[in-house]
């Protein structure tokens, strides 16, 4: 993490591996219902254009492109891929260093070596004191929230959707010269079997896993369906229980797993899935989860799943294009790029894509927006679904503390 700008961080790190990217030597934005689609043909020609040695042969390693997408078509906020000028990765103890850089003619070149000691490393720099700081409700207050569930619910019962996730946002300022590395250390300590990464402003440790694809092989993790940590070992159990037989959330995580299976078939040529979810223990809550494994077509790539799966129904509700138009009518803000695609891809269209959650986006001038939602169906207590939201702002307010 010390090798990162302290200021504009570029990590994609989980139990310890990954990816930080140093300087900048490209970058794309992309805007609209069409922002994937494009990136994804950007991506393509760059890369084959491309020249890389990469005798290293680990995920990250060679050329390498940071991203991450605004979760609405009509959203303000830019969707980036960036590139930077240089990559330190880890990866089943293998370290390297990859340099790129741009030739004359404008076509991008890219060398990953092998280090085995920390000799040809670039400079670290120490990580600064975490800032502090408080998340205060801001567009939604906490009432509001509540109100705005209770209408989500009506329209459900309603028939005009049958699941719908609704957010609330909370604001916070810190120092604009702050050292930004120290909240994804902390984020990365504190959740280590989550992806914690920082992508053009964008900080956080997200627990759900879009897709992860290598040598043409995918992996997804759907997550739909939450409950609190108990306080001790005996409560914990119960809550891990209590969530593996509640019927409503069982329900909205078939939803979730159903709208995966469906959007990814035209991109690939198997898919198999576990036949029922089982609960995935995080610091602060326990989530009914399920893995979906993927052979990708061969002419498809990582941003093309990423296209295909998203929203998923976890972070926009089914049927998808009903819940989107709800969100859109009952949210009074723009999500930027919360919920939205953020991972890395590589010059062979590999690469890891989680779902921006447990996130918080900070500008140049400090002020740190984080968002947090929950899963709206037929049976919903407005009052419970606010008490969700408060577990999964905990993340970035104990980053803060």
């Amino acid at each position: 993490m010390g090798f990162a700008d302290p200021a504009h961080p570029l990590v994609a790190l989980r139990r310890g591996d990954g990816i930080v990217g140093i300087g900048e030597v490209w970058r794309g934005e992309f805007r609209g219902a069409s922002r994937f689609a494009d990136a994804a043909r950007t991506w393509r020609t760059l890369a084959d254009a491309a020249e890389v040695a990469d005798p290293v042969h680990r995920a990250g390693s060679g050329l390498v492109a940071f991203g991450s997408f605004a979760f609405a078509d009509d959203s303000g906020a830019a969707s980036v891929l960036v590139v930077p000028e240089t990559i330190v990765g880890r990866r089943d103890g293998v370290a390297w260093v990859t340099r790129i850089s741009v030739t004359g003619t404008g076509e991008q070149s890219a060398d990953a070596e092998p280090v085995p000691g920390a000799g040809r490393l670039p400079a670290e720099t120490p990580i600064g004191e975490r800032p502090r700081a408080t998340l205060t409700a801001a567009t939604l207050s906490r009432d509001d929230f509540v109100a705005t569930v209770g209408r989500a619910v009506e329209r459900i019962r309603a028939g005009d959707v049958e699941k719908v996730v609704i957010a609330r946002d909370a604001t916070a300022s810190i120092p604009a010269d702050a050292d930004r590395r120290a909240i994804v250390t902390e984020l990365a300590e504190a959740y280590p079997d989550t992806l914690a990464f920082a992508v053009d402003g964008l900080i956080g440790a997200s627990p759900e896993t879009l897709v992860s694809v290598h040598a043409r092989e995918a992996s997804a993790r759907v997550l739909a369906g939450s409950t609190a940590r108990g306080a001790d070992a005996a409560e914990d159990a119960a809550a891990a229980t209590q969530l593996a037989t509640s019927q409503k959330d069982l329900d909205e995580h078939e939803f979730a797993v159903q709208s995966v299976l469906k959007t990814v078939r035209p991109h690939v040529t198997a898919v198999t899935a576990s036949e029922a979810p089982f609960t995935l223990k995080l610091p602060n809550l326990w989530h009914l989860a399920t893995d979906v494994e993927l052979e990708l077509a061969e002419d498809s790539s990582g941003l093309d799943l990423v296209a295909a799966l998203h929203p998923t129904a976890a972070v926009a509700g089914s049927p998808t294009d009903a819940a989107l138009a709800l969100i859109a009518e009952l949210e009074p803000f723009d999500r930027g790029r919360y919920a939205g695609p953020v991972g890395w891809i590589d010059q062979d269209g590999d690469g890891e894509w989680v779902i921006a959650l447990r996130c918080a986006h900070i500008d140049d001038d400090g002020m740190l927006v984080a968002h947090a939602g929950a899963g709206i169906v037929i049976d919903s207590d407005p009052v419970a679904e606010l008490a969700e939201t408060r577990m999964k702002f905990r993340p970035i307010a104990d980053a803060l503390r």
